[in-house]
């Protein structure tokens, strides 16, 4: 009886499904592992390339289906191999064949769901990736031209041309390391840097016949200012001495180093305006354009000294012949941000604060008394005021209006 069975299950009959599913299954397994490798390559490409995207992220529900699927595939030909071989009896056999086919082909169907989903993205990557190799070998390879011509330049001894030279050497070096085994996107980086590198030393070259007469025109422009803020520092020390003798002493007190101050900012800007010149006619344009920026840099320290003691006599005679003439304007502003809070309904939060700043204007008005009053804590005290109620026109602007029942 078992013989008759075993020969039984080693019928035609059952040969001929097992092939008939194997073969079925076996189209279907390649058809899914072609579509998956061509995606597979398709998303490392991405990976390679723009890896802030994390495609590989998106990739993985779909990579592990069809891994599970081609998992169930061999499992399944295994089996039919064996019943083919043994002629044991598989029951479920052609079930099973339908499910994992099935298994097989949506796992090929989501790939293809991804690849159309993404589908600009990795081609793009793709498309990017094999000219990775031929961008960086472009890029190296103009590098090395414009080195070179850098290196024969007359002026490859100004400090612009050496600077940028030497920022092509390093991008060179970062891009030639980062070829052994380094991704897609570290390489494209390093090309990209040195590609950067080199129009800044193509420019400062195309730039350094002009530095010769562009400091020659900084040179004559600061001798000209440097002229100026001299005799415009001639004016501080009648200044200072109008302040002590017209003002109360508090109103000048912090003045009291601005000569000796400007007077050391005026002799610096001399010293670099000095050493200027003698780097342009050593041939040193560009150092001599540096020390003209720092000539003009002491220079204005110089101009904010002088100004600061001959505005701070003008400012003070001013409110001294109508010491309310500056209230007038402050009170004028108040008015103003008060009828603004009448008109946005904000008297309730704002209305209060805006009183006391009337009572400042009034304490503050009351301390000019004496031969002497302190005209200068009078107008500070004013501007803080004025600044204060600027600001709290600036916050009741940004607010909502008022709301209507």
């Amino acid at each position: 009886m078992v013989g008759r069975r075993r020969g039984w299950f080693r019928s035609a009959g059952n040969n001929e499904w097992i092939v008939a599913a194997r073969g079925s299954l076996a189209s279907a397994f390649l058809d899914m592992d072609q579509r998956q490798s061509a995606a597979e390559a398709a998303v490392h490409a991405a990976e390679q390339v723009f890896p802030d995207r994390r495609m590989a992220v998106a990739w993985e529900p779909v990579r592990s289906r069809c891994y599970d699927a081609a998992g169930a595939y061999v499992a399944l030909t295994e089996q039919l191999e064996q019943a083919e071989r043994d002629g044991t009896p598989m029951p479920q056999g052609p079930q099973q064949a339908d499910s994992v086919t099935r298994q097989l082909t949506d796992a090929a169907r989501a790939v293809d769901e991804f690849y159309r989903g993404n589908q600009g993205q990795l081609e793009n990557a793709v498309a990017v990736l094999g000219t990775v190799p031929q961008l960086a070998q472009q890029v190296k390879i103009a590098a090395a031209g414009v080195r070179r011509q850098a290196a024969e330049s007359e002026y490859a001894n100004y400090p612009s041309v050496r600077e940028h030279a030497a920022a092509v050497d390093e991008a060179l070096i970062t891009l030639e390391a980062a070829g052994s085994g380094a991704s897609a996107a570290v390489v494209r980086e390093s090309a990209n840097r040195l590609e950067a590198a080199t129009k800044r030393l193509a420019d400062a070259l195309a730039q350094a016949p002009s530095r010769a007469a562009a400091a020659k025109t900084a040179i004559s422009s600061v001798s000209t200012r440097l002229a100026a803020a001299r005799t415009k520092a001639e004016g501080l020390a009648p200044a200072y001495s109008g302040l002590l003798r017209e003002f109360n002493a508090a109103s000048s007190a912090d003045l009291a180093d601005n000569e000796r101050e400007s007077q050391r900012a005026i002799d610096a800007a001399d010293a670099a305006l000095g050493r200027a010149r003698a780097a342009a006619a050593e041939n040193n344009p560009e150092i001599a354009l540096d020390l003209t920026t720092s000539a003009r840099g002491y220079l204005t320290e110089a101009e904010h000294q002088v100004d600061a003691v001959t505005k701070r006599l003008a400012t003070l005679r001013e409110v001294r012949s109508d010491p309310q003439e500056k209230a007038k304007a402050v009170r004028f502003r108040l008015r103003d941000a008060q009828m603004l809070a009448v008109s946005r309904g904000l008297v309730t939060e704002w209305g209060s604060v805006l009183d006391a700043q009337a009572a400042r204007i009034d304490r503050i008005s009351e301390t000019l008394t004496g031969r002497h009053p302190d005209y200068w804590a009078y107008v500070a005290e004013l501007d803080t005021i004025t600044d204060f109620i600027a600001g709290v026109v600036d916050r009741m602007r940004k607010q909502a209006g008022p709301r209507r029942e």
